[in-house]
């Protein structure tokens, strides 16, 4: 089946939530130039009922289906219709769990949704969303001795996206901006459960971030807050606090918000394999 290259439908058919293939297209897509994937989500897809009524809704915008379906039946059937349409079809997931079931000399189970279920993990990363919202911004500092993690860092570092991030990780993420005109707070400095991490970035590229911030909430450019020379100032005083107070630093300036919080997961787990100094295992 022939598809317009630069335009190109992307069906994610799931018995679950369909996060994971989600992120599966989106790595996909990543590898070509130009490509705008159209994603299309099917998921809690668990009946041949609702397959049918999904495949008559692919037929209308044909293009390449990514599945992950444990039932046989459905499975099967979905495989059996996409071959009469001329379809592409995939299901990622097929080689690792041959591999796993190979390795570990056991049946894969057909229970959809395993990966979602409610168990202490899942209550424990609720529990660090709720933490993170909290303590972002320096507020309720006075207790971010039970955080897993604190950021630091200049105003639009990402502080606040990366705790997000590292939240729905499972870590308890506290943030606080630094300012030259009002240091942070001396605790900062004292905790020992949490990893904190300083951020940093280039100044022309937070000179550039911060315009377009002022710009998009209607504000004229035209404060300290936009000032080069004043911004190359704030990152200087930044660094050179991490640096007096051996704060880990990474620098965000060509980084996303994905490979920071890897950069700091990296370090929390490093940090936590080193012994009983460390924050409470995971």
């Amino acid at each position: 089946m022939t598809l317009e290259p630069s335009r190109l439908h992307l069906h994610l058919v799931s018995d679950s939530t369909g996060e994971t293939l989600e992120s599966i297209a989106k790595a996909g897509l990543a590898r070509f130039e130009g490509v705008e994937g159209i994603k299309h989500f099917w998921p809690m897809v668990r009946s041949e009922g609702h397959l049918d009524r999904v495949i008559e809704a692919i037929a209308r915008q044909p293009g390449l289906i990514i599945y992950t379906l444990v039932d046989g039946g459905v499975r099967d059937r979905l495989e059996q219709r996409c071959a009469s349409l001329g379809l592409p079809i995939v299901s990622p997931l097929d080689p690792m769990i041959g591999a796993l079931s190979d390795l570990l000399d056991q049946a894969a189970t057909r229970r959809p949704g395993r990966q979602h279920i409610m168990d202490k993990a899942y209550f424990d990363r609720i529990d660090a969303i709720n933490f993170t919202m909290v303590h972002d911004d320096g507020a309720a500092h006075e207790n971010w001795e039970e955080a897993d993690i604190v950021l630091a860092g200049v105003s639009r570092t990402s502080k606040t996206p990366t705790s997000i991030y590292l939240a729905n990780r499972g870590y308890k993420t506290a943030n606080i901006p630094i300012v030259p005109q009002s240091p942070p707070p001396a605790l900062l400095f004292t905790l020992k459960r949490p990893l904190v991490v300083g951020l940093t970035t280039a100044p022309e590229r937070l000179l550039t971030i911060r315009r377009n911030r002022l710009l998009t909430i209607g504000q004229a450019p035209d404060t300290d807050y936009v000032d080069a020379a004043h911004i190359e100032s704030e990152v200087a005083y930044a660094r050179r606090l991490f640096a007096d107070h051996d704060i880990p630093v990474i620098d965000v300036t060509r980084r996303s918000i994905e490979e920071t919080a890897a950069a700091i997961i990296n370090l929390f787990q490093g940090r936590t394999q080193r012994g009983p100094s460390g924050p409470v295992p995971r």
